[in-house]
């Protein structure tokens, strides 16, 4: 708040010389309920009431939402003495300090005289030695480690003018760090606790000044609007810029920044006064682990995981410091003509600030949240869901003790307050989405695997039976026919040596019975020959037996032949029942498999579903396709009279109609033509207004105005609102029929203003993604444009000029395709190839990703190869193939180095394996 003078600010240390300490009026009335010393226990009694207990200490690792009191989120109050100035010493020589301070007690004494004085008791006292790191312990790092862990948390900072509310919340500590605020040493903290991989900090700085919310980061985005989610009642600003931290040196550039931006002024009481109220916003996000259950295909049973499956946990903290602007007496710090609007401001809204904690310490059945946009901007630090601290700030001047009496008491009332602090918590769907994704096509892939493994083991099994069956019978009709045979032929011989025995026995009786019946011989011998006949009769039937016996052994052993068949027939029987198992088997993993997908589905809606649940509001930036001109232009209404009565665009359009507000663009008023760009500007942000625009002539008198006005602010929302026409392929023909592109040209050249540029970067760049205009665009000099441009060297302009680079080369890539086009790329004879390759490796996500596409798709066409290897290109292909963060590029990298034969060739020369 004030200069090195005596007064803090972020450049003065703890003051030692004076600037004049005069009496400032204070922000809003009150009535002075004081207990004066000699009636401590009435005082004692009244503050047990508030806190049921003595004030606790402010610092220390207490994480808890309860407050040592056991109050469940009272606001915190701590009060800090400023030393006297150098003025201070001079002109209060001769009186004793109004304030005396008892930090051991906690408690502080405003003299009313020099025999009675009031005492206060707070949450802490700090001293006028108390250093930097003390304050920042006992007032923010509880709060700070409350934020870590998923709780809103607010800092706020409030007392009169010069008495060291900015040097207490926003000294840089540059050349000193043990000075450091409560700004930096709270980042400091935040970053030491987050994860790089898994967590994210973003940061908003802004300003609210005469009841309008600026944008420190970006001067020109100077009227955000406030949005409050109906069914929460949370309040968030989506037209804020919001930076990604991830280092000090980067968070304390962007204080120094916004800083810079805030509005100041001198006055009697402080050199260097902010005329306004300084708000950042830092948004924590954590990934809490432990929290979901562990994805595991062991079990194989794939619904039970499914059903087990639990999405990760979120936790999102917000830390709001608050640097409000001092409250002044106007007969005391001499504003006059703006100053003394700026201050009749500031004390407007802090008086609606007391009145908001006024009812809220009452509890009072209705708060004042809506009377100033502070208190909408702080309602969820008193009586909301954040926990809170505030630390009052306090000068030792008995000349302002009605002031310090003032901040005093605001400071008793904000103890009474109660917040009902809630954990930020929400389930991380997209981390479920991909587990589940990769669990699937694991488990498709395991399945696939499995199918074949089992078709190749039964194809095994049927060959190996088959071959089994075949030898088994071709075994059998091989032994079957021996046997036969060899039956066959013993009984053939049989019967032979039986015919020949007969013959012979014949004959032999023949001539027996002749010899018989010639000597008629004795009858012993005929006896003897019978009997040897009935022995010979007796060995063919013992003969026949052998062979009978024989044919049954043979039909026996056909009998178990037969019984071999029928196993195998058995065999394979049950080879089929398995196989008919397998089948259903698999039929029921692809109803599992359409089980999982419709689940994977039902999931992927619900992610999508609370993505845009969250997201409701948008990032709100005004132009769309471009990252943001202007979030809402203040438009004052165009009369006669110039009242500068506010109107919103859409009551503007409505009231004056788009053709008049055209007319305005010709205008011989400068301020005119202004406004009334800016109003055509927002209103071709909007899709729907776009045709009547382009209908109504708005396109030729914004080619017109960018042809003939040197204006800078002209140029670049003229430049805006084509670049928002752009967004149509019709109007981007039109655009190159009336010269656009020419004129787009003439104005990258002319102009130095990097908004300016990224305005005409992000037209030319929209431009670029029409194939049909893509010839006569680099006839007209928009790629020589673009590659102008470059040498502005801000990320944002780099950043649409690679855009529009990767859009020409998409559009060449596809036209090669098709076979519309051959030959060498133009951006390589425009000579864009030596830029493309040296910020390929970009420390800016978006100029990179670009310009890893637009590689990409120049390597694409195989005419290309060969410049591009001699420019170094390649290298940088083969990289992004390995490291690209985005996979589709990486694959797009990969698919792109194997398809070309060229490329092939050469890394196969360097000995590259990609």
């Amino acid at each position: 708040m004030a200069t090195p003078n005596g007064i803090y600010r972020n450049g003065g240390g703890v003051p030692k010389g004076g600037s004049s300490s005069i009496k400032v009026e204070r922000p809003f009335a009150l009535n002075s309920n004081v207990k004066s010393s000699n009636n401590k226990s009435k005082l004692t009694t009244s503050t047990s009431n508030l806190r049921r207990s003595s004030p606790g200490s402010l610092c220390g690792g207490n994480t808890t939402i309860k407050d040592d009191s056991g109050v469940p989120g009272r606001v915190r109050v701590a009060v800090r003495l400023r030393p006297r100035n150098g003025e201070e010493m001079v002109a209060d020589a001769d009186f004793a300090d109004c304030v005396e301070l008892q930090p051991e007690l906690k408690r502080l004494k405003l003299r009313k005289n020099n025999w009675d004085s009031d005492t206060f008791e707070f949450d802490e006292v700090l001293t006028e030695f108390a250093s930097q790191k003390r304050v920042y312990e006992v007032v923010a790092k509880p709060v700070v480690e409350s934020v870590l862990e998923g709780y809103n948390g607010t800092v706020m900072a409030y007392g009169q003018t010069g008495t060291g509310k900015t040097f207490t919340l926003g000294r840089l500590g540059e050349e000193d760090t043990a000075a450091r605020g409560i700004m930096v040493r709270a980042m400091e903290d935040i970053l030491a606790d987050v994860s790089p991989e898994v967590d994210s900090v973003s940061v908003s700085f802004l300003q609210l000044y005469m009841e309008t919310i600026q944008d420190l980061l970006d001067p020109s985005n100077d009227n955000i609007s406030i949005v409050e989610d109906p069914r929460t009642g949370d309040v968030s600003l989506p037209g804020a810029t919001l930076v990604d931290i991830r280092d000090q040196h980067s968070f304390i550039e962007l204080l120094s920044l916004g800083e810079a931006h805030r509005f100041a002024a001198n006055t009697k009481m402080n050199t260097e006064s902010s005329r306004s109220h300084a708000i950042l916003m830092v948004n924590v996000r954590r990934s809490v682990k432990g929290r979901e259950a562990a994805i595991s295909s062991e079990n194989g049973n794939t619904s039970h995981l499914v059903k087990n499956s639990k999405p990760g946990v979120v936790r999102k903290g917000k830390l709001v410091v608050v640097d409000l602007a001092g409250s002044e007496r106007i007969d005391k710090s001499g504003s006059e003509g703006h100053t003394l609007e700026e201050a009749k401001s500031i004390n407007l809204s802090l008086s609606a600030l007391g009145k908001c904690i006024n009812a809220l310490a009452e509890n009072s059945p209705h708060v004042p949240v809506r009377d100033s946009k502070l208190t909408r901007l702080l309602r969820d630090s008193f009586g909301g869901t954040a926990r809170t601290s505030l630390i009052v700030t306090i000068g030792p001047s008995p000349r302002h003790r009605g002031e310090t009496s003032s901040t005093i008491m605001f400071g008793q009332r904000a103890m009474k307050v109660e917040n009902m602090v809630k954990i930020k918590e929400e389930f991380d769907y997209k981390s479920l989405s991909r587990r589940l994704d990769i669990q699937l096509d694991r488990l498709i892939a395991e399945h696939e695997r499995q199918q074949k493994v089992f078709r190749d083991e039964l194809e095994k099994i049927a060959a190996e039976a088959e071959d089994r069956v075949s030898v088994a019978e071709r075994k059998y009709s091989e032994a079957l026919e021996n046997e036969r045979l060899q039956h066959q032929k013993d009984y053939k011989e049989s019967i032979k040596k039986l015919e020949e025995q007969w013959a012979l026995n014949q004959q032999k009786c023949d001539k027996e019975n002749k010899d018989l019946e010639a000597r008629a011989g004795p009858s012993a011998a005929a006896s003897e020959e019978i009997a040897e006949l009935k022995q010979l009769l007796q060995n063919e039937i013992n003969s026949r037996k052998a062979a009978e016996q024989e044919t049954n052994t043979v039909k026996a052993q056909l009998a178990q032949w037969k019984r071999s068949e029928a196993a195998g027939n058995a065999e394979i029987l049950k080879l089929r029942k398995m196989l008919e198992e397998e089948a259903h088997q698999k039929e029921k993993l692809e109803e599992e498999i359409t089980i999982l997908r419709s689940q994977l589905l039902q999931l992927s809606y619900e992610a999508d579903e609370t993505r845009r649940g969250l997201d409701k509001g948008g990032s709100g930036n005004g132009f769309t396709g471009l990252d943001s001109l202007v979030s809402q232009v203040r438009q004052s209404q165009l009369n006669e009279s110039g009242n500068g009565q506010k109107g919103s665009i859409a009551k503007l359009f409505e009231q004056v109609g788009l053709q008049k507000i055209l007319t305005l663009l010709e205008s011989e008023d400068a301020d005119v033509r202004i406004h009334a760009v800016k109003v055509v500007a927002n209103l071709a942000a909007e899709e729907a207004n776009q045709e009547k625009i382009v209908e109504a002539g708005g396109l030729t008198s914004l080619l017109m105005l960018l042809r003939s006005s040197e204006d800078e602010m002209i140029r670049r929302v003229a430049a805006g609102a084509i670049a928002n026409l752009a967004m149509n392929e019709t109007n981007q023909e039109l655009i190159m029929s009336q010269g656009g592109i020419s004129l787009l040209s003439i104005t990258a050249s002319d102009a130095d203003d990097p908004q300016t540029l990224r305005m005409v970067a992000g037209a030319i760049a929209n431009l670029c993604g029409n194939d049909k205009l893509q010839t006569k665009l680099r006839a007209e000099g928009g790629i020589k444009a673009l590659l102008g441009m470059v040498r502005c060297a801000h990320p944002d302009v780099l950043a649409q000029v690679a855009r529009g680079i990767a859009n020409f080369a998409k559009c060449e890539s596809r036209a090669a395709t098709q076979g519309s086009k051959s030959g060498k790329s133009l951006l390589i004879d425009d000579g864009a190839l030596p830029w493309i390759v040296q910020n390929a490796n970009n420390e800016a996500s978006p100029i990179r990703r670009h310009i890893e596409l637009a590689l990409c798709h120049l390597a694409q066409h195989e005419v290309n190869a060969k410049d591009m290897i001699s420019g170094g290109a390649l290298w940088e292909l083969v990289r992004i193939s390995r490291d690209c963060s985005r996979a589709d590029i990486r694959t797009l990298a990969h698919r792109t180095l194997t398809s070309s034969p060229i490329f092939q060739a050469e890394l196969r020369r360097l000995r590259i394996d990609c």
